[in-house]
């Protein structure tokens, strides 16, 4: 397995991956309708070029040829430099479970160390099973959000965040 950065001409695959894994992993979270609503919003690749003109940096997991995963990440805000967001790690779903998600995490991390982030913070849906997974890595709950996202639809999460500052490697 290797984790690459992604450039925009990359796009195209991190869509696949979107597509292919998100239907999955929110079909008992959110309606199948709020799934193409969100998948449309978030990973079209126009909204990627723009997420990544916007400062996102992807990565990609490869296994040989084929890529199994995909996050982003990046400083929050010019006013909190001393702030990264994961904006999104996903995992093919047979893949889960076998230490992929803690290599990419590992691995982004190490990167918004070197860009002096103190914290990264990230977005999780309550009712996603992968809280467990952030409270595993040391993340802590930070406040709780609802984002209205349009056509109806909420994002209801978690905030939580890692302290980069006294953390070694992510077990």
């Amino acid at each position: 397995m290797q984790i690459k950065k992604a450039s925009i001409s990359d796009i195209s695959i991190i869509k696949k991956l979107a597509y292919s894994i998100w239907p999955i992993c929110y079909k008992n979270i959110v309606s199948n309708e709020q799934i193409d609503f969100m998948l449309h919003l978030i990973y079209e690749e126009t909204a990627l070029q723009n997420q990544i003109e916007k400062g996102h940096q992807f990565i990609i997991a490869w296994d040989d040829e084929t890529p199994i995963g995909f996050a982003s990440y990046g400083i929050k805000s010019d006013a909190e430099k001393n702030i990264a967001r994961l904006h999104k790690i996903y995992v093919e779903p047979d893949i889960a479970l076998k230490g992929l998600g803690s290599a990419m995490l590992e691995y982004v991390c190490t990167q918004c160390k070197q860009l002096n982030a103190t914290l990264l913070e990230l977005n999780v849906n309550k009712y996603n099973p992968a809280i467990n997974f952030y409270l595993k890595k040391g993340f802590t709950t930070l406040k709780e959000e609802v984002i209205d996202i349009g056509n109806g639809y909420v994002m209801d999460d978690y905030v939580m965040g890692l302290a980069l500052d006294k953390m070694g490697k992510v077990d």
